[in-house]
């Protein structure tokens, strides 16, 4: 699986690095991604996102479902994971 968020859309970024030689070389900045379990309460079931610390703000502001409305608008979120227990 892909390193982005999917809520927020955030991914990995390429900058310099801070190096006292002439040599110049890129260096990757990844995003603070987790997997969280949700409970969706307009459908009655649990599921699994992988999302960053920002995505995990934007769905307390928000709420699940209008963040995950918002997300699946701007393409950001192709599926979600179900958990069946």
């Amino acid at each position: 699986m892909s390193k982005i968020c999917q809520i927020t859309g955030k991914k990995a970024m390429v900058g310099n690095n801070v190096s006292h030689s002439k040599r110049r070389t890129k260096r990757k900045f990844n995003v603070n991604l987790f997997n969280k379990k949700f409970y969706w309460v307009e459908e009655q079931a649990w599921i699994t996102l992988t999302i960053s610390a920002a995505g995990l703000r934007t769905i307390n502001k928000k709420g699940l479902n209008a963040a995950i409305q918002d997300a699946a608008q701007k393409g950001y979120l192709t599926e979600i994971k179900y958990i069946d227990f």
